[in-house]
């Protein structure tokens, strides 16, 4: 099992799109994924055709109360993979986490026990939160999305001196699996510069693979459903399935 986590500390970058997708993507390569949504505004949940407001149990209960992850994990029928919904009150979880004994593991102690997935895909909230950290603490490796614009490459070192202050202090496995260029505009110049100063400090962390803007994969949540189910043939759905072959490319030498 290969635990990874999608983070940017700033919202509308394409996180909850990567993660839902990326988990279809490798459901259809015939992989069994398990997507943790850790935001409170539950969209991987809803994306995922969950009714977030409907579900008895959710990450809060996981990280909160110890409820063992088999009875959280609902399945996610039409897009193939599991999920551990999200909803608001993972807001209190926020609160609560800060008087409970290794709050920084609580996910990865939850984790030990979700052996049976080949990648357990955890979307992060667009905050350095107690959640995040929890995130990542409990993962092997991170992808960080990220749209080619001004402000990006500031955000960008912000959230990497946090992965970093991680890996040195609670988890040495921490690594960055990739970096992904998201809502991608090859017209704008600005999409260019960045994406070359990317290359430039980053190298091969740098996933060939852009996901582009693209109408459909805006659709697609509210019909709750990744886009590979939605519209295989938009390019959205093309560029995630690309990227799932990206991933797994790069998980072969491990073995």
């Amino acid at each position: 099992m290969k635990t990874v986590a999608v983070a940017n500390q700033k919202g509308g970058v394409g996180k909850t799109t990567t993660s839902v997708n990326l988990a279809a993507s490798l459901g259809a390569m015939g992989k069994s994924v398990l997507l943790v949504d850790l935001d409170p505004q539950g969209n991987a949940t809803m994306s995922s055709g969950i009714d977030k407001h409907g579900v008895e149990l959710t990450a809060y209960d996981l990280l909160i109360d110890n409820t063992p992850i088999e009875q959280v994990a609902v399945q996610a029928q039409d897009n193939g993979y599991f999920v551990v919904p999200a909803n608001r009150d993972l807001t209190a979880a926020e609160v609560e986490l800060l008087d409970v004994e290794n709050r920084e593991r609580r996910l990865a102690n939850a984790l030990t026990h979700a052996v049976k997935y080949d990648f357990v895909i955890i979307d992060c909230p667009p905050s350095l939160s107690m959640l995040t950290v929890n995130a990542l603490v409990a993962a092997r490796s991170v992808i960080i999305t990220m749209q080619c614009e001004y402000f990006a490459l500031e955000g960008l070192s912000a959230l990497l001196n946090t992965i970093r202050r991680v890996a040195d202090t609670v988890n040495p496995d921490l690594d960055i699996e990739g970096i992904l260029r998201t809502m991608y505009d090859p017209r704008n110049a600005l999409t260019g510069e960045v994406s070359s100063q990317l290359h430039k400090h980053f190298g091969d962390l740098v996933y060939r693979t852009v996901i582009p803007r693209n109408v459909r994969l805006a659709e697609a949540p509210s019909h709750g459903l990744a886009a590979l189910y939605y519209d295989r043939l938009s390019t959205g759905a093309k560029a995630y399935a690309a990227l799932a072959g990206e991933f797994i490319k790069r998980q072969a030498p491990a073995h």
